[in-house]
């Protein structure tokens, strides 16, 4: 059954910038689906490591991301039965997973998984291509940005309010090199997609972006 009438409303933008915060927030207050993309590239990451896979078997790592038991169940992410919510917010999980972002098999591999989450009665997808190229028919597409300092600053709020060690210089120089790679990759760069409405996020609260959001997708339904 066709599912393209039903609503999406698309959040991309680079790591840290809010997008995560404010898309669970759309989609728990329209009581929408929500997909967190990131996630799924970090959870073949996480299962690459834990597998020993090399970053250079690329034909392994689209196995495992072809086949990843994923399911998010409110804010949780779960890989079958265990709660891997905490796990996959590392710092070597996520470079491993920008890294392997990069791989058009990867891709190619998770292309169809996130597809299958958009159900009634509609999806907020967060990411850094849903606009682009996952759902590039959405009713509505937001591009959440934020200066690098901005940015910086957040996720070492994350990571030390989660146990995690942090170094706000590595952190400012992690985002810069996963802002490289993101945007100059050849395989769904991260761009604006076209028509959407971009928000700097750098002296926003993550609830003043939520209403303006809300303000956007009144307007197009």
């Amino acid at each position: 059954m066709p599912t393209t009438h039903i609503p999406v409303i698309t959040i991309d933008g680079p790591t840290a910038s809010g997008k995560g915060t404010v898309a669970h927030k759309v989609a728990d207050r329209l009581k929408f689906h929500y997909l967190d993309s990131g996630a799924l590239y970090r959870l073949t990451a996480l299962m690459a490591i834990r597998r020993d896979t090399p970053l250079s078997d690329e034909h392994a790592l689209a196995k495992i991301a072809e086949h990843l038991p994923v399911h998010f169940d409110q804010g949780e992410i779960f890989l079958s039965h265990e709660n891997v919510t905490q796990a996959i917010r590392a710092e070597a999980v996520g470079n491993m997973a920008s890294k392997i972002a990069a791989f058009p098999t990867v891709r190619q591999a998770l292309f169809a998984l996130q597809l299958n989450f958009r159900k009634m009665p509609g999806l907020v997808a967060d990411g850094r291509d849903m606009g682009t190229v996952i759902f590039p028919n959405a009713k509505l597409k937001v591009y959440l940005t934020a200066s690098v300092a901005a940015r910086a600053q957040r996720r070492y709020k994350q990571l030390i309010d989660k146990g995690f060690s942090a170094s706000m210089e590595d952190l400012l120089l992690d985002l810069q090199a996963r802002d490289d790679r993101d945007t100059n990759r050849a395989i769904a760069p991260l761009v604006p997609a076209e028509g959407a409405h971009i928000l700097d996020t750098s002296n926003m609260t993550a609830d003043e972006a939520l209403e303006e959001v809300l303000k956007w997708y009144a307007a197009v339904k």
